[in-house]
């Protein structure tokens, strides 16, 4: 049987891109790849689109989702359990990676009841639930970041696409550019109502000489709705529900605004870009304030609390940075710093040593 590996990982970008990175580095060394994850995650389109099969398993997240769906969960995970088996037996893996997310509880569950090695990555700061659960089960163990706490874990980073990787470094990007800053302001994959509004709001409230270029990803729900505020504003903007070319973006940016979900945070680092982190304040276990103190901490970022934040202290904190590109590029380089290497490819070669294939 070829080296085959099945890759359970959906609902958001923060579980999908980091999965397709490492898929990208299996299937350069001749390694075949499926997916296994859900119908109505971002995985249901964006697997497909890079040539990957995907095989969907009926199964929701539980966290923060009410008794009805727990009292539900026996059955559901039950099923989901029975689906991913009948998918390994299909597929013929030989190595499942679970890459945290409900999704990957019943696959990893399923591997470890047909005698499949198990391999995970945690993303996050904070471990998940899943994987959690099944760090005792796994073979190997890899981390996101330093401080995350898994059984045998190994700290290798996060999977990010070979494009952003490859950017220039900061000082190269930044050296002949003219005209004003450029902010890149990010919700993550989703879209963020909150900082949508409260960005329009500071940046409309700059004189001209001080308001940036600006890049703005909405979230499909909430495009209409900022550039309405834009166009009120008075306020020339790139505004998109969804940047599908992240690289070429990351790359035009001098500075950031955006969530702290990891992947966000493994790509500002990959890529050398500063940012203004405010993270998502229901984020289960705040995981992605700790994943913001990562790159603050550092000296690349700064941390800004949702609650309570509005226009104006949002404008204090931007301005300085604005005006001050050797500030920027302090902090671009800070972020660049800590890029612990190609964890795709670790995290590749790690699931063909564990297949016991020829190809790592």
């Amino acid at each position: 049987m070829a080296d085959s590996v099945l890759i359970a990982a959906g609902g958001t970008g923060g579980h999908v891109f980091p999965a397709l990175a490492v898929a990208d580095a299996l299937r350069a060394r001749g390694v075949e790849v499926a997916f296994a994850g859900t119908a109505t995650g971002m995985e249901a389109r964006l697997v497909p689109e890079r040539g990957y099969p995907l095989h969907a398993l009926d199964m929701q997240g539980l966290r923060g989702k009410g008794i009805g769906r727990w009292l539900r969960a026996p059955w559901r995970v039950g099923k989901a359990i029975l689906q991913a088996r009948a998918i390994l037996r299909q597929t013929q893996s030989r190595v499942v990676l679970g890459m945290g997310g409900y999704v990957a509880a019943p696959v990893g569950i399923a591997a470890w009841t047909l005698g499949r090695p198990l391999c995970l990555h945690e993303q996050n700061a904070i471990a998940g639930l899943s994987n959690r659960l099944l760090a005792p089960l796994a073979k190997r163990v890899f981390l996101g970041f330093p401080g995350a706490r898994l059984a045998h874990g190994e700290w290798v980073g996060n999977p990010v696409r070979a494009a952003i990787r490859a950017l220039p470094a900061p000082q190269e990007r930044f050296k002949n550019r003219n005209g004003p800053p450029r902010l890149l302001i990010m919700g993550g994959s989703q879209g963020a109502k909150v900082l949508n509004e409260v960005s329009v709001a500071a940046l409309s409230s700059m004189t001209a000489a001080e308001r940036p270029a600006i890049w703005h990803q909405t979230g499909k729900d909430h495009l209409e709705s900022t550039q309405a505020a834009y166009l009120q504003a008075g306020l020339d903007a790139r505004v998109e529900p969804f940047i599908e070319d992240m690289a070429a973006a990351l790359g035009w940016a001098d500075l950031a605004l955006c969530r702290a979900g990891a992947a966000t945070i493994a790509e500002l680092a990959a890529a050398g870009l500063g940012a203004v982190l405010i993270p998502f304040p229901f984020a289960v276990d705040d995981h992605q304030a700790v994943n913001a103190r990562f790159l603050e901490e550092a000296g690349a970022a700064r941390m800004l609390r949702q609650e309570g934040l509005d226009a104006i202290q949002l404008r204090a904190v931007l301005n300085p940075l604005l005006i001050d590109s050797a500030l920027r590029q302090c902090w671009a380089e800070a972020a660049r710093a800590q890029t612990k290497g190609d964890a795709a490819a670790t995290v590749a070669t790690a699931c063909i040593e564990c297949a016991g294939g020829k190809n790592a």
